[in-house]
């Protein structure tokens, strides 16, 4: 009986590895992300879990009542036989959890399974269960402490890229013919990347990072291994959770254009405070790191960039929505927002104007969209130029697209990611359609102290768009909750259910042919395959 335990156990030590390595993964190895990660319910779920909570108290009491050891076996053994079941079904519905392939996960997993044979061989030696309980137990303990442990020589092998990416950067700048344009923000960077990319390549040979690439060793690694001296534009998006990350990949890129797309407290509990939100993803490192012909272009209908703006000395221009606040270099007028398009005219100071369309949802889209006009005419393109390139823009460049749903459904899908502001933004798109709005959302991460404020202003937002809402984490429930009902929305329609099945069967009962639901945040895939055609 110890060897059929014993193999269900590496069989479920395999997923246990593999699930552990892969939040280690999508926290990006960053210690602060991935505790932060135990603060909300969900990783609070994971730490408290039923079968862990059986499997020590099995492990205690095989310590204590060597008696009754036979007993004890049958159950550990039928605990093991149901998470090995769970684990057949979890791979035949695809829905296992496993990190991306990489070097790194590679290395890491390799050690981690040596571990788990080594640690199994001994055991069989001594048939004792207790001890592979207590493994079973200790294993998150047991993969963090080999992540932890080579992350030093990870860190080597990252500055040793660094280096190639900055040597190489400098020769392919030294032969004159490349302007690096570097975007950073709390959110907004991927669309204003995606819709300057669309626009310039039309008269510009253009390289640019590609998707979740903003991290300093992502953008090395585009650099090693994409930019040729042929290109003639390189846009890189750069991200940062710590003080200094922004400067140092400044520090390669040496740009010649920096913006700044819009700022909030999306991250807050990573940087620790405010301040060093707004040196990092507040653009103050990256207007820090322009060279004095440099130029800065900022979000002028964001509070945090105007401040940026009005500090910085060098270069600078700003885009806004109107030019009633502020004197912009660039300002719309007479937008439309459509349920697949938006349209408007753009006025710049020399009282230049032209009209855009572009295939995006979403008012919000403008605002990036002015910002990669404002640049791309500041490279010489005409707004005649611009606005024909806009029409190369799709949906999901901006990173929310409308898809069919099951019984005439719409589904807005804005899953990529959630940021208050963004999910403002959505909301705000909801209202182009007539029929019955829901929003399908978890609470936001990383928000610091402000979290709780934050979602209440959310709540009440949806409470004046929304006709039902479904949340699918509990953390912040009740302040959105409280929100949504103080702007009028009953209490029975604002539902908390992580469920995908679930989920979907409230949707279907309670919507028709022509209502849209929108989908915000990382919502489970599982849902939008339910949802969608």
């Amino acid at each position: 009986m110890y060897l059929i335990i014993a193999t269900l156990w590496l069989f479920w030590e395999v997923k246990y590895v593999l699930f552990w390595l892969y939040l280690w993964q999508l926290k990006d190895y960053h210690v602060g992300r991935f505790a932060d990660h135990f603060r909300t319910h969900k990783g609070k779920k994971i730490l408290l879990d039923v079968s862990r909570v059986i499997k020590l108290v099995l492990f205690v009491l095989f310590l204590a009542l060597g008696s009754f050891f036979v007993y004890l076996l049958y159950i550990l053994l039928l605990v093991y036989l149901a998470e090995f079941l769970m684990l057949l079904r979890s791979v035949i519905n695809r829905s296992i959890k496993k990190p991306k392939k990489t070097f790194k996960i590679l290395f890491l997993g390799a050690v981690s399974f040596a571990v788990v044979v080594l640690f199994l061989a001994e055991m069989l030696k001594f048939n004792s269960p207790a001890l592979l309980l207590g493994f079973d137990i200790l294993t998150p303990i047991v993969v963090s402490v080999i992540v932890l442990l080579f992350q030093p020589i990870f860190v080597l092998m990252r500055n040793h890229t660094l280096r190639k990416a900055r040597d190489k950067m400098e020769k392919i700048k030294s032969l004159g013919g490349l302007k690096v344009i570097a975007i950073t923000g709390s959110y907004g960077k991927t669309s204003t990347k995606e819709f300057l990319s669309a626009i310039l390549s039309k008269k510009y040979k253009v390289l640019k990072t590609k998707e979740h690439q903003n991290s300093e060793i992502g953008i090395a690694k585009c650099i090693l291994q994409e930019l040729k001296p042929s290109h003639q534009i390189f846009i890189a998006e750069v991200g940062a959770y710590d003080k200094g990350k922004v400067k140092e990949v400044c520090s390669i890129l040496k740009p010649k254009i920096g913006i700044v797309t819009g700022v909030n407290e999306q991250h807050l509990a990573l940087f620790g405070s405010l301040k060093n939100l707004l040196s990092a993803e507040g653009g103050g490192e990256l207007a820090d790191s322009l060279s004095k012909d440099g130029l800065l272009v900022v979000n002028g209908d964001n509070k945090y960039c105007l401040d940026l703006y009005r500090k910085f000395n060098g270069n600078k221009r700003i885009y806004s929505l109107s030019n009633k606040i502020m004197n912009s270099d660039i300002w719309t007028e007479e937008m439309i927002v459509a349920k697949k398009f938006v349209s408007f005219i753009a006025v710049n100071r020399n009282k230049e104007m032209s009209h855009f369309t572009a295939n995006v949802l979403g008012g919000h889209c403008v605002q990036n969209l002015l910002g990669a006009i404002l640049i791309a005419r500041e490279l010489g393109m005409s707004f005649g130029e611009i606005s024909v390139a806009c029409g190369n823009i799709f949906e999901e460049q901006a990173g929310m697209t409308l898809k069919s749903g099951k019984y005439g459904i719409n589904i807005v899908d804005s899953s990529y990611s959630a940021n208050p502001d963004g999910v403002f933004a959505d909301l705000d798109y909801l209202s182009v359609f007539q029929g019955k709005r829901l929003i399908v959302m978890p609470c936001l991460i990383e928000l610091g102290k402000k979290s709780g404020e934050i979602h209440q202003k959310i709540g009440r937002k949806i409470g004046e768009i929304c006709d039902l809402a479904v949340i699918t984490s509990k953390d912040k429930f009740e302040e959105i909750k409280k929100g949504a009902i103080g702007a009028g929305m009953e209490d029975r329609d604002i539902l908390l259910c992580d469920k995908p099945q679930d989920i979907c069967s409230i949707i279907t009962l309670s919507c028709k042919a022509g209502d849209v639901v929108l989908l915000e945040g990382r919502v489970p895939g599982e849902l939008i395959n339910l949802l969608t055609l």
